[in-house]
């Protein structure tokens, strides 16, 4: 004679990443065929769903383990809709009755109920953001001009971390320029002018707003992925780009927009980049003093496909680890 099914528990997980009710189908048949279906936290953001699909739960039940499986012999199931932090108590409670071998435990599944899409934990990182503007005394006083010369910093630490290779330094860099924009859009979110004058300020905006705009500008300017354009070189990606950039921004000058508060070897490149990208020819500047000469070795560099920025960073490198090796290091 068989002996009777022990019955099944399903710990139902859930995330607070996806919106409330978008459960998958394994998980609303489990729900629907369970004898019982329980949850301990009153506030759950599901219940309300769960109720409107028909589904009795048992609300702020914690049942004790050994009724829950008494409850369970004979093959019954039960669905423990679980917080985001579990039911230890439970949890607990019944590995100490499977560790006694005593009582015959029912089957336990754990069983999630969504699943996080990719980028979910940047839900979490704006969460955590809210949360330290309103409760540090330092980041609820910081305004874009005070943080200007951390995202400058935290770019050159990016690319020194490219640069050397290191993986690890990489993936810690870039989430520290991640903070910065989101940093700056929760201080954006207060109101804050990022101008500094009201009368030209555009008002408050979000992190979500800054996604938004981003995303109309990379579908603008990818037609040939998201239109009827074709480009199938890297060149002519590049001519489009600058086209409708061009179009968009409606620039009387090639040197328009380029930012001359970046390192000056950059900057020489940039301007002798777009110099060159609308064929002009303008004779470099002389005069005294090392400026036209390091001036000239720049714009050569950019003609010839090099980055003179990050050839002058490595010979300093290199330079650095000489003087290190007569100190004697």
């Amino acid at each position: 004679m068989n002996a009777p099914s022990p019955g099944r528990l399903v710990l139902l997980t859930t995330s607070h990443r996806v919106a409330p009710g978008q459960l998958s189908w394994p998980a609303w048949q489990a729900l629907h065929q369970a004898d019982r279906v329980l949850c301990a936290d009153p506030a759950h953001p599901q219940l309300p769903y769960l109720r409107e699909a028909g589904v009795a739960v048992e609300v702020a039940v914690t049942p004790d383990a050994a009724d829950l499986v008494d409850f369970l012999a004979g093959g019954r199931t039960a669905v423990l809709v679980q917080s985001g932090e579990g039911d230890r108590r439970l949890t607990d409670a019944l590995s100490r009755l499977a560790g006694s071998g005593r009582v015959a435990m029912p089957d336990l599944e754990l069983l999630p109920g969504a699943y996080d899409l990719p980028g979910a934990r940047l839900i979490d990182l704006v969460q955590v953001m809210d949360r330290i503007r309103e409760e540090c005394p330092w980041s609820a006083r910081q305004t874009h001009e005070g943080l200007a010369k951390y995202a400058m910093e935290e770019a050159f630490e990016l690319i020194e971390a490219i640069e050397e290779g290191d993986r690890d330094a990489l993936r810690e860099e870039l989430g520290d320029v991640l903070l910065q924009v989101v940093f700056h859009a929760r201080i954006a979110e207060d109101g804050a002018p990022a101008t500094g004058d009201d009368e030209e300020d555009g008002g408050p905006f979000s992190v979500d707003d800054v996604a938004a705009t981003l995303i109309d500008k990379l579908v603008r300017r990818h037609p040939h992925v998201f239109g009827d354009a074709v480009a199938e070189t890297p060149e002519e990606v590049r001519a489009q780009w600058l086209r409708v950039k061009g179009e968009e921004k409606e620039r009387t000058s090639v040197t328009d927009g380029v930012p001359v508060a970046q390192p000056a070897l950059a900057l020489a490149a940039k301007l002798a980049s777009r110099a060159r990208g609308a064929e002009l020819r303008v004779p470099l500047p002389e005069g005294p003093g090392p400026g036209p000469a390091l001036l000239a070795l720049a714009v050569e560099a950019e003609r010839q496909g090099t980055d003179p920025e990050a050839a002058l960073r490595e010979s300093a490198r290199r330079y650095r680890e000489a003087i290190r090796a007569a100190e004697g290091h």
